[in-house]
């Protein structure tokens, strides 16, 4: 099956350009909702992911019991605290209400114990509110049903993609391409699959990236990764080129942080590093940017 290798240069292309005279949330308006009472660092790295695409606000919602210590890891998110556990209809209901407009959403990362029947009614209210959806870790569940995918990114690992698709991905990069292809192809929606080479498809267009190193098995950098999907997609980037944007960088990223610590590196390592590589596409200053 064929497919495109992304590159620095195929990323320059997709990079969106800011106009000079906006305005602040002109560009990019990301709610991140996960965490729980033992992972409320998920959450946040997905929210770093998301400022490291450039957006202008972030809003986190998670259970009370972890919104103090987001809170206090930085002043730069706006934070929901939720009264619940888990994600709960009443959760959701709540946090519809609360929410300004927002133009793409991570929903799972740190989340568990998902309430089917709230993860369905937050994504159809997000959806009708025009927002642009990534599903991560605790909102992959299987038998998960919509009227519609359009819109929608998953970011599953090896057994996320098994628990929502049912099929088992062999290890192999090339033995993994179709299989991905045609899964996404039969839910209608964008599968940003996470291993020794990402596979970003939406079942017609196919894109490998093989950035990334052994370091990145770390907890959080998939976090991150769905964070800079969300963040690229706040700012008008197609389901699809936001993914492959989030996917080349966040191994780029990866990689340069191995290049100063080793196999020790933490996801917090890559906040700096992506905003870095971003910016040196840019050319501040010209009008243009």
């Amino acid at each position: 099956m064929s497919y495109v290798e992304t590159s620095d240069s195929l990323i320059h292309t997709f990079l969106p350009k800011r106009k000079d005279d906006s305005r602040k949330g002109e560009n990019g308006r990301v709610l991140v909702v996960g965490g729980s009472r033992v992972y409320h660092g998920a959450p946040y790295h997905a929210a770093r992911g998301a400022q490291s695409a450039g957006v202008d606000l972030v809003y986190v919602a998670v259970p009370a019991t972890v919104s103090l210590p987001i809170r206090s890891m930085s002043a730069d998110l706006i934070v929901y605290p939720l009264p619940d556990q888990k994600l709960t209809k009443g959760c959701a209901r709540r946090l519809i209400k609360w929410i300004p407009g927002v133009d793409s959403a991570v929903i799972g990362p740190g989340m568990e114990g998902v309430d089917p029947e709230a993860l369905q009614y937050l994504v159809t209210e997000l959806q009708s509110m025009g927002a642009k959806l990534v599903l991560d870790a605790g909102a992959i569940i299987p038998g998960f049903k919509l009227t519609s995918f359009e819109g929608v990114a998953f970011t599953p690992h090896a057994g996320e993609f098994k628990r929502l698709t049912g099929v088992e991905l062999p290890r192999q990069l090339e033995e993994r391409v179709p299989l991905v292809a045609r899964e996404a192809s039969k839910l209608g929606c964008v599968i940003l699959q996470k291993g020794h080479g990402d596979v970003i498809t939406n079942g017609s267009a196919t894109y490998v990236s093989r950035t990334g190193c052994s370091a990145m098995t770390v907890g959080g950098t998939g976090d991150v990764l769905a964070g800079v999907v969300a963040g690229f997609c706040a700012l008008g980037v197609q389901v699809l080129k936001a993914s492959v944007l989030a996917s080349h960088a966040n191994g780029v990223a990866g990689t340069l942080a191995r290049s100063r610590y080793g196999n020790r590196i933490t996801a917090s390592d890559l906040y700096d590093l992506l905003r870095g590589y971003f910016a040196s596409f840019e050319n501040v200053g010209s009008g243009n940017k």
